[in-house]
């Protein structure tokens, strides 16, 4: 969310992760500046030689991604192994830092399989706030994590690190609202072209497909 508005609903990823090569094979194919844009210049990439990174950039606080989030999960289980898919909590602005530190920390603590979707739970369902860093922590305590663990690693030049790559990353993909996906440095693709975030995992497997068949 925030810049643009994308249009996500739970029930508009029902099966998503099942049928994304059938639905796209049956529906228009993907178009340039339609359905996704390149970027110019590339982004850099972490992923190593012979691998395509796919960059979810995501907020918590956004309804969006948080309805957004099981289909991805699901979809991320079908990528095959020369794909690394991460990550990326995205700020717009200085109030979104807490919550980019909250996801970094919890991967630091090997806790986002646990807690990520919990996150998003507590969030829009449960309708805490968690924007700063003392909710934040008085949370994740109650999710059963050491509390000095947490505040070090939140609190770390590492997670710091991170952050600010995060938001280097946004700038190069050029993202403009939440949940988007960018691919290989090159693509990026979201809801508010696509349509539906159905299909921008739909249009994300294509670019996956397109990278790789340039790469060989």
């Amino acid at each position: 969310m925030k810049r643009r508005q994308f249009v996500v609903t739970a029930s508009t990823l029902a099966g998503v992760a099942c049928t994304p090569g059938l639905a796209l094979a049956q529906a228009k194919a993907p178009q340039a500046g339609v359905d996704f844009v390149r970027v110019d210049p590339p982004a850099a990439v972490d992923a190593p030689p012979g691998k395509v990174e796919v960059l979810e950039f995501f907020w918590y606080n956004c309804p969006h991604c948080h309805a957004f989030e099981p289909g991805l999960s699901a979809w991320t289980k079908t990528l095959p192994k020369d794909v690394v898919f991460k990550r990326v909590p995205i700020a717009f602005d200085d109030s979104f830092v807490p919550q980019q530190r909250l996801f970094y920390a919890l991967e630091a603590l090997k806790l986002v399989d646990k807690l990520h979707a919990k996150v998003f739970q507590a969030i829009h369902v449960e309708h805490l706030k968690l924007g700063n860093a003392q909710a934040i922590t008085e949370w994740v305590v109650k999710q059963g994590v050491d509390r000095a663990k947490f505040t070090e690693q939140f609190n770390s030049f590492s997670v710091s690190t991170l952050a600010t790559r995060a938001r280097q990353l946004q700038n190069a993909y050029r993202i403009e609202g939440v949940p988007a996906l960018g691919v290989a440095g090159r693509f990026v693709t979201d809801g508010a072209m696509t349509k539906s975030m159905e299909r921008a995992l739909q249009v994300a497997n294509f670019l996956i497909a397109e990278v790789r068949a340039k790469r060989t």
